[in-house]
């Protein structure tokens, strides 16, 4: 493992739900979300749009989205991501992109020593968010993601082992 830099950080990486007061550089947060944006998709479509929120005002908006609202309000930076509709054209596949370019971004926050954690039961409230972002029904909340520097150290957890199927 050690031997190989991305299963090692894909092996370490956790979620992180408690943050230090410290905030995050706006550069890291661009070497983020450019991890985000050279995940694949179908047609190199290309069907996300990010929204970074640091503005304490809107994270507390936020917050009352869900029921982890701690997290929110804690974490230095949110980032909203969204399926960008008009630019998608296989439902499944760009849903799957999205979840390849999140997985790019929290691993890539790993690598800097920034904790995260990606939130879905915000999703109970896609009208909501888009509403106190501003975003038009022409984008479909998939995430929000919370970022900050970690203050806990969760352990490792159990996986299954794989399962294949050989023909």
């Amino acid at each position: 493992m050690e031997d190989n830099p991305v299963l090692s950080t894909i092996i370490k990486r956790r979620s992180i739900r408690k943050y230090k007061a410290k905030h995050i550089d706006d550069a890291l947060v661009a070497t983020i979300l450019e991890a985000g944006r050279w995940a694949p998709s179908g047609l190199n479509n290309q069907p996300w749009k990010f929204i970074v929120i640091k503005d304490e005002a809107v994270k507390k908006k936020l917050a009352e989205c869900t029921k982890y609202s701690g997290i929110v309000l804690e974490c230095d930076t949110a980032v909203a991501v969204f399926y960008s509709l008009p630019d998608g054209y296989n439902r499944d596949k760009d849903v799957m992109s999205i979840g390849a370019c999140i997985q790019n971004m929290l691993l890539t926050a790993e690598s800097l020593g920034i904790g995260s954690v990606w939130l879905g039961e915000i999703l109970n409230k896609k009208k909501d968010v888009n509403e106190i972002l501003n975003v038009n029904d022409k984008n479909e909340l998939m995430a929000v993601i919370a970022f900050g520097y970690p203050d806990e150290n969760p352990q490792v957890t159990r996986r299954n082992l794989v399962s294949m199927m050989l023909s």
